[in-house]
């Protein structure tokens, strides 16, 4: 038996940073409930659902005995989209990183231009730089927890690859200025943890870690492959050593920003001409897709998706997503969704091998709102 939660609590990643802020001492809500602490030290493990936890506790003995409490990423469940709700404590229909990657109005332009939020490219992952043609904080205009943070005179501590540095996603999500310290393997980003909080200071301090192999060997190998079990099993000996090894009066949250299914259908919408048909453009990806029509069309392509994805994806109009708060409530960001969006079910991927050849070959997936991609545990110490 694991202390796992059969389902989350009423609570989402948006609700962390406020969380934390308030045990920190900020007139903030504080939703999680968390103790009052004079330092704290939030870990994300990018891929690290509650479910496959659950499916490998015997390998993740720390973590599944951890994982008391339970949150959802919110939807989609991919990073770019999940990081940005934790930092700026808001789903993404308020702060507008609606995806892997939608459509962005841009002047001139004939049809819709495909942005990819987590590479902060256009056209693909492997396309050109859009630092200058969508900057960062006009991209994403909510002000970051983090940035109230060191208003609050608070010390902002960022422990992850030295490459996020200034990227396009930190520059858009979290924003606030920070003692920077490159981290890459498990044992980087514990010392470099432990060498924050165990330093003395006047002040309190904040710690935010990143570490993204779990998700990068998931979406290669696939969960639960070798591979990524000994990864896991590697998290969960480091979780287990801070845990013990933080400073009593340093509180701990380590949580994650979506889990994974393994890919067992692949539709590819490049070889499909009836979802083709009538499209200007296909953003999202593998597991939820915007599609945006041609004028006068929308009508057209619903039907045609919904006709041909019958049994392998819930299709929605762009109205029918927006009156259910598919993407939370709001209607701010309303133009970045597609007029169409499609969401995969069971193992099923929409892939995109002639435009999307790196990502079609990949063998897990997230996005959707399967258990499997919306639980993420929340580990307290």
């Amino acid at each position: 038996m694991t202390g796992i939660p059969t389902t989350p609590a009423d609570h989402s990643l948006a609700d962390v940073m406020p969380s934390i802020a308030a045990s920190l001492g900020l007139d903030l809500r504080n939703p999680l409930a968390l103790p009052p602490a004079r330092d704290a030290v939030l870990v994300l493990v990018d891929g690290l659902g509650a479910e496959l936890i659950r499916q490998h506790a015997d390998v993740a003995p720390t973590l599944s005995a951890m994982t008391t409490r339970m949150i959802s990423a919110g939807f989609p469940a991919t990073t770019a989209t999940s990081l940005t709700s934790l930092a700026v404590g808001a789903p993404c229909s308020r702060h507008g990183i609606v995806g892997y990657s939608f459509a962005l109005p841009d002047e001139g332009a004939e049809t819709p231009t495909v942005f990819n939020s987590l590479r902060w490219t256009t056209g693909s992952a492997e396309g050109p730089s859009a630092l200058d043609r969508f900057p960062p904080r006009e991209v994403q205009v909510l002000p970051s927890l983090l940035e109230l943070l060191t208003e609050e005179g608070v010390d902002v501590t960022y422990v992850m690859r030295e490459d996020f540095r200034a990227s396009g996603l930190t520059r858009a999500a979290f924003r606030a200025e920070g003692e920077y310290r490159p981290a890459i393997s498990l044992q980087e980003i514990r010392e470099a943890i432990l060498g924050v909080v165990a330093a003395p200071s006047t002040s309190r301090r904040f710690v935010y870690s990143y570490f993204g192999d779990l998700d990068l060997i998931g979406h290669i190998h696939g969960p639960g492959s070798p591979e990524w079990i000994q990864s896991l099993r590697e998290v969960d000996a480091f979780v287990a050593g801070l845990a013990t090894d933080l400073p009593p009066d340093c509180g701990m949250l380590v949580t994650a920003d979506h889990g994974m299914v393994a890919a067992e259908t692949v539709i590819d919408i490049d070889a499909t001409p009836s979802l083709l048909a009538d499209v200007e453009a296909v953003a999202g990806e593998a597991r939820v897709r915007h599609v945006h029509a041609r004028a006068g069309s929308e009508s057209a392509v619903l039907a045609a998706w919904r006709e041909e994805l019958a049994g392998h994806a819930r299709v929605l109009s762009r109205e029918q997503a927006l009156d259910e708060q598919l993407f939370g409530p709001g209607r701010e960001h309303a133009d970045r969704l597609g007029h169409v969006v499609a969401v995969a079910t069971g193992g099923v991927i929409l892939a995109r091998t002639h435009h999307e050849k790196m990502e079609s070959g990949l063998l897990g997936h997230h996005g959707a709102n399967t258990a499997a991609e919306q639980h993420i545990p929340l580990i307290l110490r």
